[in-house]
């Protein structure tokens, strides 16, 4: 596959340098083989996450400076506001400083404990925050028929109407969708099924949300493989998909192309006031919530950008790039590839490690020891729970590495080197042993939890 070529120039670099190979191990193990620990001046390739560790603009920057820091009533509130307006179309909304404070917002509105929130696949913050609060999130995807389809994100339709069913719909306080799914690969979500999802959600008078932190690469995608919207712009098809639900929660560091910031829109003027009340508790006064004035107007600028249509072929030509490197040498890679990151099945690489010894961590602390390369176990660490019905271990369909590609940021020969870094480490999959916990918090463990290799 040829390397996309970048819709910009670069204006501002920063140094990297990559660590000797004992200095790596050394730092490797006093993190505890969790690569969350590791300082950011120690890694090389930063492939951890694309949440807020993307490239800003030349106007984002300019807006920076004419930041209002005024506690009430910024100026530049209102200019996010104009841009949420315009892209998202709900009638309230109120900036938080990143998605999961606007999750958090939502389920301790919403969620008492005995609640169900079904989605296609909620991601780690999401799933913590529900279970926070005593409920029980609910993974419902479509079973992909095929490798080639490129809607895999989609949530399954049948099984949600029975779940519906058999729980009842007043034990499910509100509905989601996540776009594109993080936890599936990154894949997107058609609108059919986004819309019928909604007509399932509305039919059973249960407020329909969607997590869309990357609804920008979803809709590129709709864009790109429905034919059907091929003429419409990314923008005309973002607003059909808002008008399917009730309200977002979103994570500005994604697809609003900012290193800070969030917002909650919705369209009910009740719960906006319970939300409004929680967020001057939590976040801060309704038109900064948890911001500073040029954070907000940063974030204007991002949501705008993050819709431009030849920035989004870049950006998800520049995944399946990397994603065809590693197919090409032999790494097991779900396909089709996101928009955001490429996922690798550990477990398959690692077919000797059993999965209750993480070959998640054993990839991700592998990558680091060969290249300084950082990434994110998706598997048993970050998703796998205690099922108090079942006394047992809920495990993940899958055993992931995710290898999120920051924004703007990293060229074609960055990627090269992951490649070659892999194939380092393909060359000596057999000698690569499994971990375990030696300790962790009750949520998101992946974050801080801490390892040893098992001898």
């Amino acid at each position: 596959m040829k390397y996309p070529i970048e819709p910009f120039k670069i204006k501002t670099i920063q140094k990297i340098q990559r660590k000797s190979a004992s200095e790596r191990e050394n730092i490797l193990t006093n993190a505890k083989y969790n690569v969350f620990k590791i300082a950011s001046e120690d890694v090389y390739i930063d492939l951890l996450t694309d949440s807020g560790t993307g490239a800003m603009s030349a106007d984002q920057w300019s807006a920076i400076m004419m930041g209002d820091e005024s506690y009430a009533g910024a100026t530049s509130f209102f200019r996010l506001k104009k841009v949420v307006d315009e892209i998202f179309q709900f009638q309230y909304f109120v900036p938080t400083h990143q998605g999961r404070a606007a999750e958090h917002i939502l389920n301790e509105v919403l969620v008492e404990p005995g609640h169900y929130i079904p989605s296609n696949t909620h991601f780690d913050t999401t799933e913590a925050n529900i279970r926070a609060c005593g409920g029980n999130p609910v993974n419902l995807p479509e079973a992909r028929k095929s490798t080639s389809s490129p809607f895999g994100g989609n949530i399954d339709l049948e099984k949600l109407s029975r779940f519906i069913n058999d729980v009842g719909a007043y034990n499910i306080p509100y509905g989601m969708l996540t776009i594109t799914n993080n936890g599936a690969g990154g894949l997107p979500v058609s609108l059919d099924n986004i819309r019928g999802a909604s007509e399932i959600y509305r039919s059973n008078e249960i407020p329909f949300f969607i997590d869309a932190c990357r609804y920008a690469e979803n809709s590129y995608f709709i864009k790109k493989h429905d034919e059907r919207y091929q003429s419409q712009t990314v923008e005309e098809i973002s607003k059909e998909v808002f008008s399917c639900c009730d309200g977002i929660t979103m994570s500005g560091k994604k697809d609003g192309l900012v290193n800070i910031g969030g917002f909650l829109a919705v369209n009910d003027s009740e719960l906006f006031t319970k939300i409004k009340n929680i967020a001057v508790l939590r976040e801060g006064f309704p038109t900064y919530g948890g911001l500073s004035g040029r954070d907000l107007d940063a974030m204007a600028v991002g949501l705008k950008e993050g819709i431009e249509e030849d920035y989004l072929e870049y950006r998800t030509s520049q995944t399946a790039y990397l994603g065809e490197g590693l197919r090409e040498i032999g790494v097991p890679v779900l396909q089709p590839f996101g928009g955001h990151a490429v996922y690798v099945d550990s477990a398959a690489m690692f077919p000797h490690i059993p999965v209750e010894d993480f070959p998640g961590i054993t990839l991700s602390s592998a990558l680091y020891l060969a290249g300084g390369i950082r990434s994110v176990e998706l598997g048993s660490v970050a998703f796998a729970h205690f099922d108090e019905a079942l006394q047992k271990i809920v495990r993940p369909p899958l055993e992931l590495v995710r290898l999120a590609l920051p924004r703007r940021t990293y060229t074609q020969a960055h990627l090269d080197f992951v490649v070659r870094t892999f194939g380092e480490v393909l060359e000596n999959v057999e000698t690569y042993k499994g971990y375990e916990i030696t300790w962790s918090p009750e949520h998101l463990r992946h974050f801080t939890a801490e390892f040893k290799s098992k001898l």
